[in-house]
């Protein structure tokens, strides 16, 4: 068999006619499960994943012609990266393509939560009118820290330039990131600043459950808390712990540490949460809009195709 691209998860067409196109040969076969996958794997030089299974050591050891891993979507956490990168393996992620829909998620999350939107619906649903109970907050002149300034993070930065806020961010490895849209600044001064805490970071060892009571317990300010990277990087405890203490005033989850039921509803934190008026929960959806279906694909397909012209 010559060359040729296996592509196990649904994609937008855009993807298969820009293949097509260029003349890159390619098997779609978005039913396959990981098993199924790994028994042809060998066959294939090129992998295109969204999220159906973990490209672990195992799978990777069997892809012994594998050239390059692609994923229609922001990010590489279900991809051993370190095992790829050791044999050789390029990845290819298309993180430009959920950006704007990222962005206009979350705000749309923190809106609602500053202004008590699904309290209010839930309440004059049910026979309540409760103006008081249900006052809000205003988002101009309140400080934005963003934690990672990648394409995500830059993206959240352009969509609340129009708001009047002050947005600031710590990346831990970029630096002189500072433009029109925000001010780099230390850790030491996000805790000391922010108002509003929103995470655009990967998941990674060292990412895994790093927002945890000590980590929050520094912050000076009561926070509206934005988790829309992923779910793997917070302790869910830990949020509800500083949520009744009010040190922070209402929290948004498009991702969780572990989704999809049965076991999300098996967790012990799972009834709290949910029971709560000040948090907002969205089934990571934040970056799969229509558009952004269309866009991962068509972005992918022309890093490939670059890619393989380059070789």
């Amino acid at each position: 068999m010559g060359d040729a691209i296996l592509i196990v998860d649904d994609v937008h067409e855009v993807l298969l006619e820009k293949l097509r196109l260029a003349k890159i040969a390619f098997d779609y076969q978005p039913a396959l499960n990981k098993s199924q996958a790994a028994s042809i794997i060998a066959d294939y030089t090129g992998l295109i994943i969204r999220s159906k299974f973990q490209v672990d050591e195992d799978f990777i050891d069997k892809a012994s012609r594998l050239r390059f891993i692609a994923r229609a979507g922001a990010g590489m956490d279900n991809i051993d990266e370190a095992y790829a990168h050791r044999k050789s393996i390029q990845l290819i992620p298309a993180n430009e393509g959920n950006r704007d829909a990222v962005g206009e998620h979350m705000i749309g999350m923190l809106l609602s939560l500053m202004n008590n939107l699904n309290r209010g619906h839930r309440e004059i649903s049910a026979g309540k009118w409760r103006r008081e109970e249900n006052r809000g907050y205003e988002l101009k002149g309140r400080t934005v820290a963003l934690i990672g300034y990648g394409h995500n993070g830059q993206a959240m930065a352009r969509k609340l330039s129009g708001f009047e806020v002050q947005v600031i961010a710590y990346d831990k490895y970029k630096t002189g990131f500072s433009d029109p849209y925000v001010r780099e600044v230390s850790m030491e001064e996000v805790v000391k600043q922010a108002d509003i805490l929103s995470f655009h970071i990967p998941l990674t060892r060292e990412t895994t459950g790093m927002v945890d009571k000590e980590y929050l317990f520094h912050f000076r300010k009561p926070i509206f808390f934005l988790m829309g990277a992923r779910g793997g990087i917070v302790d869910i405890p830990a949020v509800l712990h500083y949520l009744d203490e009010r040190r922070i005033l209402g929290a948004a989850f498009d991702v969780l540490p572990v989704e999809k039921f049965p076991m999300l509803g098996q967790q012990d934190w799972y009834n709290d949460l949910c029971s709560r008026d000040n948090v907002l929960l969205s089934p990571h959806v934040a970056g799969w809009t229509f558009e952004s279906y269309y866009k991962l694909s068509a972005i992918l397909a022309d890093k490939i195709i670059a890619t393989l012209q380059k070789d």
